[in-house]
């Protein structure tokens, strides 16, 4: 839920609700990382995790990313920007991990790829649980000595946490789920398009230890999403999801808007450098009400969604 959706009162209200709320660095620096933990500490004495990018490995074709700028420069015009231009590619990566490691939480999740060994170490012997987000068989297989896996679905919303860019492999929340189990003996978290009770004692009767939900709630109060966001996930105009690189240069899925549709087709495979390029754009999109211009980043449960407080969203995925 990096971008906005995720606040300190979303990740606190989650936890205070009984369930393990999660922060995001991605995008952020260091310090403003920081002081959303500060942030949430202060409204919560609960256990709650940090989520973090790992630097992209991309090889990343400049002509290509230089075209695809060139071909959004119409759109940019239209909203009154420039296109952006590629930036700093490590999501100031070793900063964020050395402040982790002087203060950290009580879970750090990765995305993206799996830390070094030496890095799972050192949060381990600060007696923090380390979580890897896995896609495929095989990146649970090579994930190291992380203490939990979260194995996201084809079906979820957002960037596919993938180690590499691409969609090969990608398969269904419920049947990853039975492979991964079968491949690994760790406590395995599910995730991709849970929305419901149901659809969490499911995945947990599949072995999993916990469900994890990120759609459910980017409508409630508490979440940091736009207006239009939150608005387009309860428009009957928006009627399915797809994958796309046309906001960022890497698979994520979102409600199909015009941009998606127009685009995908001509972005590179190239993260964050994309990103970079569409992030003006996308701002501008947000705050002019504007929702075929903006990633409505959504899993395919998306309909389930409610603008409830965070801690009704908690319960009633809990069953309660």
């Amino acid at each position: 839920m990096a971008g906005g959706a995720s606040t300190p009162a979303l990740a606190a209200a989650v936890s205070e609700a009984g369930g393990l709320g999660f922060l995001a660095a991605g995008y952020k620096t260091a310090a403003a990382m920081r002081e959303d933990i500060d942030a949430t500490r202060r409204l919560t004495s609960r256990p709650f995790g940090m989520n973090v990018f790992m630097p992209s490995l991309d090889e990343v074709d400049a002509p290509a990313v230089a075209a695809y700028r060139d071909r959004l420069a119409p759109e940019a015009e239209r909203l009154g920007v420039a296109p952006g231009t590629p930036a700093a590619r490590d999501d100031d990566y070793d900063a964020k991990i050395a402040d982790l490691l002087d203060d950290p939480p009580a879970f750090v999740s990765f995305t993206f790829g799996r830390p070094a060994p030496e890095v799972v170490r050192a949060f381990q012997g600060r007696g923090t649980v380390v979580i890897v987000t896995v896609t495929t068989v095989d990146e649970a297989r090579s994930s190291g000595d992380a203490d939990a896996l979260c194995v996201q679905g084809s079906e979820a919303g957002a960037h596919r946490g993938s180690f590499t860019n691409t969609l090969d492999g990608a398969l269904p929340l419920r049947t990853l789920l039975r492979r991964v189990r079968d491949a690994t003996s760790r406590p395995l978290i599910a995730t991709g398009g849970l929305a419901t009770a149901r659809d969490v004692a499911e995945v947990l009767s599949l072995g999993a230890v916990a469900a994890q939900a990120g759609t459910a709630f980017v409508r409630c109060p508490e979440s940091g999403a736009s207006a239009v966001h939150k608005a387009a996930l309860a428009d009957p105009r928006f009627t399915s999801t797809a994958m796309t690189r046309a906001f960022s240069g890497r698979p994520a899925r979102g409600l199909v808007n015009r941009f998606l549709i127009e685009h995908s087709a001509h972005a590179p495979a190239a993260y964050p450098d994309v990103h970079h390029v569409t992030s003006p754009l996308r701002k501008a999109a947000a705050a002019q009400d504007d929702p075929d211009t903006v990633n409505l980043w959504a899993g395919e449960s998306f309909r389930e969604a409610t603008d409830a407080p965070a801690a009704q969203v908690a319960a009633a995925l809990a069953g309660r």
